[in-house]
């Protein structure tokens, strides 16, 4: 094959020259066809095809290398063989041939069948405030000295390319709420569309065409904030690219090293801050003139106004233990004592836990991502004390307790007499009824006193509640009467006697 530098000597020699056809044979030794070919194509570069690939060993096999090369590409991509694999399978087959002419084959079958299912995409534009795009994805992260596999939620805005990212445990409804309230929050408006996949928290059944039966809470959710929902045809990504392209370009930005960090609050805090950052060092990809921040802050005006949160929580109907616990997720939440023997519902929000029985809040905790972990709120189980003092000592929810400064100064001395227990159960109840900073401040007096007995305390708790003698009231002297009144009786007889 002519090589490019030989090609533009023949035709320097000729044409800039002036050389015949044999002068040039004779000094660059190459044939007079090969010459001609030159002279008379005006080609710079030449390249060989074969038309035809006569494959004398594989041609009766070609059939079978097809059927081969059709069920390895539609296995998932970890579960493929390797070509090595696949002409392992051929020559067990009966396959005599070699490696390479199976390779050369299944290059070429590879080429036509992606001419065929190629795709080609029409670029979409959005205009400022009509749509943002919501997406999932599962990253690795050190929180607090040990690996964890977390998902964080994607949202970004269509027109001006701001995002927003937050990373959650789980991939629940309540998480997804959570995200879509913090976002907004941060962009102080919404959309009037949102763009999203068939994700099982907001779509419980797709139908033909764009049609969902979308999941009552995420509608309510929608409603509260103004966003008309539109779902992605199935494994069609590419209807909301530029999440999908966010969810590469912050794994490799943000996430990559590895980050480290105490708590999910600092990472977001930090996520957040690194949004803001790239939003203000990078151009928009069609506004070239301008960097993500500013078309943010030209697009914000036309987000529809921020409604406020959306009580966005998970509700899970559930029962209360005799030990006054409620089971949700895996770990157990403590109840008042009141709450016993009746049915309760969980809120399960984000962050926290609040239980309710017939609209009355019984119980709220930070939520655990945990397993078998049991959440104690101690003063749940003060009225039972009343009946079990002697549980104070060894009881699970008042381990390791910590009490108000003063009350605890009461209930290490108290711990040295006798009935200690029962007196500083009653300190304890009083609490519900005076509340906390109250018997704290009754328990400092005492201290004060040298005094440290539960009758002193509670007798300082009934004098504070007891508002004393109401004062007498001073009658101005242009209000007193010049003539007293005169109690007579028998007036009211010559009223009726007339």
């Amino acid at each position: 094959m002519l090589i490019v530098e030989t090609i533009g000597r023949i035709r320097r020699e000729h044409f800039v020259k002036g050389k015949t056809i044999k002068e040039i044979v004779r000094d660059l030794k190459i044939s007079r066809n090969t010459v001609r070919k030159v002279l008379r194509s005006g080609e710079t570069s030449f390249e060989y095809e074969r038309d035809v690939q006569p494959r004398p060993k594989l041609g009766r096999w070609s059939a079978d290398l097809d059927r081969l090369l059709a069920v390895n590409a539609e296995k998932p991509s970890r579960e493929r063989l390797t070509l090595i694999r696949v002409f392992e399978t051929l020559r067990d087959l009966g396959y005599e041939g070699g490696y390479d002419a199976v390779r050369r084959y299944a290059k070429g079958w590879s080429r036509e069948r992606s001419a065929v299912t190629a795709d080609a995409f029409v670029p979409l534009t959005f205009a400022p405030g009509e749509a943002y795009q919501f997406d999932w994805s599962q990253e690795v992260v050190v929180l607090s000295g040990a690996t964890v596999t977390l998902k964080v939620a994607h949202v970004r805005l269509c027109h001006s390319r701001m995002m927003f990212v937050r990373a959650y445990p789980r991939e629940t409804q309540e998480m997804v709420f959570d995200a879509h309230d913090r976002a907004f929050a941060f962009f102080k408006g919404v959309c009037a569309r949102g763009i999203y996949d068939n994700m099982k928290t907001a779509v419980e059944t797709v139908f033909i065409g764009k049609d969902r039966l979308y999941n009552r809470r995420f509608q309510q959710m929608c409603a509260h904030y103004l966003v008309d929902p539109v779902a992605c045809t199935p494994a069609s990504g590419w209807e909301k690219g530029q999440v999908e392209n966010q969810v590469g370009l912050v794994r490799e930005r943000f996430f990559t090293p590895r980050l480290r960090f105490k708590t999910y609050d600092d990472l977001n805090a930090w996520l957040v801050d690194r949004c803001v950052a790239y939003a203000k060092a990078h151009r928009h990809p069609e506004f070239a003139d301008k960097t993500v921040w500013e078309s943010f802050e030209e697009e914000r005006p036309k987000l529809v106004p921020y409604a406020g949160p959306f009580d966005g929580f998970h509700a899970v109907p559930a029962s209360v233990s005799k030990t006054c616990l409620v089971r949700f997720d895996s770990n157990k939440y403590s109840v008042n004592a009141s709450a016993v023997g009746r049915p309760v519902d969980v809120h399960a929000y984000a962050d926290r836990i609040v239980i309710r029985q017939n609209g009355r809040v019984v119980g709220e905790h930070r939520r655990a991502f945990g397993r078998a972990e049991t959440i104690f709120d101690p003063w749940h189980y003060v009225p039972v004390l009343a009946r079990k003092p002697g549980a104070l000592r060894n009881g699970a929810p008042f381990k390791d307790w910590v009490l108000p400064a003063a009350m605890e100064r009461v209930r290490r001395k108290l711990a040295a007499t006798d009935d200690g227990a029962r007196q500083m159960v009653e300190i304890l109840a009083a609490v519900l009824t005076d509340g906390l900073p109250a018997v704290e401040a009754a328990c400092a007096e005492a201290l004060g006193h040298s005094v440290h007995s539960a009758d002193v305390i509670l007798n300082i708790l009934a004098r504070r509640r007891d508002p004393g003698p109401v004062p007498s009231i001073q009658t101005p002297e242009g209000l007193k009467l010049q003539h007293a009144p005169v109690a007579d009786c028998a007036r009211y007889d010559s009223i009726r006697g007339g």
